[in-house]
């Protein structure tokens, strides 16, 4: 067949779940569908000038003139289907995700497109969540200055089968809003049209003006810290530092960081550090109208330096108009070291643990243990002593894997020993017995930390996750959603657990959509793809199962089975199983 090379827009859409619907009622979904097709997708298409390429049953590949107009079309359908769903139980909501790319296409005489044009707008509409239109960057600077829209800008991202990275950018649309995909550097953007919580707040890293780099970290962690005090108030929404911190460096506007997180208050500022002195300035913004609601500037010596994060909090407190209980004025008590060189390696060591490497990791050991021996009462270089513990276990990086968890189980007890009312302290507690397969305790310390820090993002994953492993997964999964919303750029690890859950409950085709989602935003990956594996196993589709199997082996090959069973800690052996389960329906374990 003859073909002619174009420059074409592409749209590519299907609907979310759609085994799982038609799997309850396929008469009824069929029917449904159809009538989308007849009463809104299709007309909408036609308006704006669009051309159905092929429907890929659920879905359907069309072809525009420009890129306005496939993204005109992209709002009306979700705008529309908004509407739709209004009334309409979450399990039972029709739902599309779209993806747009204006790229090189090839059109064959039947009228077919082929090409990278159309494989990436179909890999872009594969890691959209729910009612989001996700974007290439060559799409998105075609109608940036001709629309007015509300965008997230989830960075460069690595797609399934695609060479190179792409930009990508998500569409705020519907009254109901549009969520991010879950790509690398993934946001979960608020409604536009939405209203934020009144007392919301996230808190951007403070500008390190000491005109040197090695001092980022006494500016990151001034600003983690105040994100720390403020997620310990129960009347606040506190957006977690992950989120916070996928700002750092970009100039953005303070109305933009409110519609991306959802929040009606923004705090930033700057920090310089000169020898023994310290300049802290600080301003509350009310990301709405951009007015200032509280600004100051702290010129102290470094020994004041806690005083000086205690007044931040309790002016923004003051600001806000929190009404404290007497339980909150506890939890704001100051429980951190009052030693200045303690805190400085604390703040060191906390922020290479962040990195989650091998190196970083080690590195951060040495300086919280000596934050410890400067402060032996200093319960959060405690706390975070025993998760440099917990990663050497858990990834295999020391030469004994039982001794670290012995050190974490010592470190992370410590840590509550000296300080019982911080949240941090219980946190570590509750991951360590939960790997040393003590699930009601890893429990009852999780929600011990979110007691003492309703905001605490992490600690909801910790929840999650103990509550997985124990073979609760349907109470799981609310806490991941949970940390998902104080997380709008959850980390990815969240969607493996997720996935997970799903999977423990048999629920094979949502937990493959998640975990496909994941495998996006972390593309060496092991754990998901041997996961995903199982799944498809499950599934019936084998010579996938097979494929993703080699794709582990590719990552990571001495991924290890029996290790994985030995680390996982599954109150109920039977559910490390039934991976195995799948692998051997799939051919590739006997």
């Amino acid at each position: 067949m003859s073909e002619n090379r174009k420059l074409a827009a592409i749209l590519a859409a299907d609907v979310v779940g759609y085994s799982r619907l038609a799997g309850a009622d396929e008469d009824r979904t069929l029917a449904r569908l159809r009538a989308l097709r007849s009463d809104l997708i299709d007309p909408t298409i036609a308006v704006h000038h669009g051309r159905v390429v092929k429907r890929t049953g659920d879905g359907a590949l069309v072809e525009f003139r420009s890129v306005v107009d496939a993204v005109r079309c992209a709002i009306e359908v979700q705008n529309g289907m908004v509407e739709r769903n209004d009334g309409v139980p979450q399990d039972r909501r029709i739902e599309f995700r779209i993806g747009i790319h204006l790229g090189d296409v090839v059109e064959e005489s039947d009228g077919d497109l082929m090409g990278d044009g159309v494989n990436i707008a179909s890999r872009l509409e594969g890691v959209a969540a729910a009612g989001a239109i996700c974007l290439s960057e060559d799409a998105y600077r075609q109608v940036k200055s001709r629309l007015d829209l509300s965008v997230s800008d989830l960075g460069s991202t690595q797609l399934k089968n695609i060479a190179e990275p792409i930009r990508v950018y998500s569409l705020q649309v519907g009254s109901a809003g549009t969520k991010a995909a879950a790509t690398s550097e993934t946001a979960t953007s608020q409604p536009a049209t939405a209203v934020s919580p009144k007392l919301s707040i996230a808190v951007l890293p403070f500008t390190n003006m000491s005109g040197d780099a090695e001092q980022d970290y006494f500016a990151d962690g001034i600003s983690e810290d105040i994100i720390t005090a403020l997620s310990k108030l129960s009347q606040l929404f506190v957006i977690a530092r992950n989120s916070s911190f996928t700002f750092k460096g970009k100039n953005v506007h303070v109305q933009e960081v409110g519609t991306k997180l959802g929040v009606r208050h923004v705090l930033e500022g700057s920090v310089r550090k000169s020898g023994n002195r310290v300049r802290i300035t600080a301003q509350l913004i009310d990301a709405t109208t951009g007015g200032h609601l509280w600004a100051e500037r702290f010129d102290r010596d470094l020994t004041d330096i806690f005083v000086v994060q205690d007044d931040v909090t309790q002016q923004i407190v003051d600001a806000l108009a929190v009404n404290l209980t007497d339980g909150d004025r506890q939890r704001l008590a100051p429980g951190k070291t009052r030693q200045p060189e303690a805190y400085d390696c604390f703040l060191r060591g906390r922020e290479l643990w962040h990195r989650l490497t091998k190196q970083t990791n080690s590195d951060a050991r040495e300086l919280l243990q000596r934050a410890v021996e400067l402060d032996p009462n200093f319960a959060s270089a405690h706390a975070f002593l025993a998760l440099t513990h917990g990663l050497d276990y858990l990834n295999r990086w020391s030469a004994s894997p039982q001794r670290s968890i012995e050190q974490a189980e010592e470190a992370a007890t410590l840590a509550v020993a000296r300080d019982d009312s911080d949240p941090v302290a219980h946190w570590a507690l509750s991951l360590v017995n939960l790997y040393s397969r003590q699930h009601d305790r890893a429990i009852s310390e999780a929600k011990r930390a979110l007691v003492l820090n309703p905001n605490f993002a992490q600690g909801q994953v910790s929840l999650g996750e103990a509550l997985l492993y124990s073979g609760r997964s349907e109470e799981a999964l609310a806490y991941f959603d949970r940390a998902r919303v104080l997380n709008p750029y959850f980390p990815d690890v969240v969607l493996h657990f997720q996935a997970w859950a799903f999977f423990q409950l048999g629920r094979y085709k949502e937990a493959v959509e998640l975990l496909l989602q994941r495998v996006s935003r972390n593309p060496v990956t092991d754990v998901s793809r041997a996961l995903l594996a199982a799944c498809y196993g499950h599934l019936g589709r084998f010579e996938e199962a097979r494929a993703m199997w080699q794709e582990v082996l590719h990552v990571n090959p001495s991924y290890s089975l029996e290790y994985r069973r030995k680390v996982l800690p599954f109150k109920n052996p039977a559910d490390f199983e039934l991976v195995m389960e799948g692998l051997r329906k799939a051919g590739i374990v006997q």
